[in-house]
């Protein structure tokens, strides 16, 4: 028995630190309602999910201490709940930048269209994919326009008549150009 240290005066301790622990805690948990009332409410979510942390933090420290297997208790499970709660409330204080950076479509293409030039069979896949997307993003600009440039409205100096004039002279004119750059082909 002589092997055996007297532990009397670190139980001493130990309970004079757990009394104080139990004077420091008095004033949160027993007016917590009212405390939490009084603030804004991302902060009664920190508060209430430290004193929630404090608490099963302690539990887990007396369950350790008394030998218990804290791997396989709930208590385990309450604290990862409540770190958690800890993770929401900084993704609500410090949101995440929005990606300001964004893909060069063209360049990406181009690049496909290298890497797959060996390749037939894909790379016939991507030529039709390519010409589908143009197809799919022409549809999409025929149909976001209201009327083509000219069929407008006449603008304010000028009158129906003159814009139809000036539309068939427009007409009358690139038909020549057309015919005149035929024949000298």
């Amino acid at each position: 028995m002589a092997d055996v240290k007297d532990i009397t005066p670190d139980l001493d301790r130990l309970d004079s630190q757990l009394d104080d622990l139990e004077d420091a805690l008095e004033p949160l948990l027993g007016g917590l309602e009212m405390q939490a009332s009084q603030l804004p409410l991302l902060d009664k979510a920190k508060l209430f999910s430290l004193t929630a942390y404090a608490i099963e933090s302690l539990l887990f420290t007396s369950l350790r201490l008394h030998g218990t297997d804290t791997q396989s208790h709930a208590v385990l499970t309450e604290l990862k709940g409540v770190q958690k709660y800890f993770v929401k409330i900084k993704a609500i204080e410090e949101p995440e930048a929005k990606r300001t950076t964004t893909v060069n479509q063209e360049a990406a293409a181009r690049i496909l269209k290298a890497d797959l030039s060996d390749n037939k069979a894909l790379g016939s896949k991507l030529a039709e994919k390519i010409a589908e997307e143009r197809a799919k993003a022409l549809l999409k600009s025929v149909e976001g326009k209201k009327r083509p440039a000219e069929d407008a409205a006449p603008s304010a100096g000028e009158g129906a008549e003159e814009q139809a004039s000036k539309k068939k002279k427009k007409t009358h004119k690139h038909g020549k150009d057309k015919k005149q750059s035929k024949s000298t082909r």
